[in-house]
């Protein structure tokens, strides 16, 4: 599974630019915990750089997860041209879509096969619910190529502080089972969780102030690169061990690197 998605690149707008944040857009193999391809965002056009992003990798065989912004024809044609399936977040974006999809499940809360999960823990109870409908007939009609099926995530929290409630609706080019579409939806967090917050815990990204021309992109792009390598190293010590240990000690660094022959 590859989940796209920006992350701004906070530190590296200069006083007096446009409020527009500068964005690198990543495609995440999320069981791997990989970087698959990074791409800066020209001026905040997080669209286009996606776009080009899914051309530089394979994606015959694979799911691409995306949040709502990407739920247009035009990132559905560059994954239907590699060969890729996708589950994209449906939101008022596209409204037309968003409706029928609501309309698909109808008002019955059970007429439909479904899938629980709950997590319990850090003192919250999550409950999810998966469901999916099929929904060929409708790809033509809204010119969506590939279209097959809308998925439906309703979540619940619970806290101390009460319940919290929210369902999401997503768009499908194929028809999986509602266990599949959790453990999708699910993976797809793992760019928010194991690439975007690493890189600003352990490398501080979001405080970097590197701001000339290209600059703040190829960095970012060294240290993403730098993550996937220091994930390789399989010996003992959490991620930021390892990353102090790399700046002081040259022959782990070495053994690190000679790792990625291996």
């Amino acid at each position: 599974m590859i989940a796209v998605d920006g992350k701004a690149l906070r530190g590296a707008r200069n006083a007096g630019e446009s409020a527009r944040t500068r964005m690198m857009v990543s495609a995440y193999a999320a069981r791997l915990r990989l970087t698959l391809a990074s791409v800066p965002a020209d001026r905040g056009t997080e669209l286009e750089a996606a776009i080009e992003a899914l051309g530089l990798i394979a994606l015959r065989g694979k799911v691409v997860t995306a949040d709502a912004l990407h739920c247009n024809r035009r990132t559905v044609a560059a994954i239907n041209a590699g060969g890729g399936d996708w589950c994209l977040a449906l939101k008022a974006n596209q409204d037309s879509l968003l409706s029928d999809a609501r309309a698909s499940f109808g008002a019955e809360p059970d007429a439909h096969p479904s899938a629980l999960s709950e997590d319990v823990g850090h003192g919250r109870t999550e409950t999810r619910k998966a469901t999916v409908v099929s929904s060929k007939a409708l790809a033509e009609h809204h010119e969506f190529p590939g279209l097959k099926a809308f998925g439906r995530v309703e979540a619940t929290r619970k806290t101390a502080e009460g319940t919290t409630s929210e369902t999401r609706y997503f768009a499908l080019s194929w028809v999986p089972t509602p266990e599949v579409l959790l453990a999708t939806v699910r993976a797809h967090w793992a760019i928010e969780n194991s690439l975007h917050w690493q890189l600003d815990v352990s490398f501080r990204e979001d405080a970097a102030r590197n701001r000339k021309d290209n600059g703040p992109g190829n960095i970012a792009i060294l240290r993403r690169r730098a993550l996937d390598v220091m994930r390789r190293d399989t010996s003992k010590g959490s991620l930021s061990i390892k990353l102090k240990r790399a700046g002081w000690d040259d022959d782990f660094l070495r053994n690190v690197l000679n790792g990625l022959a291996a």
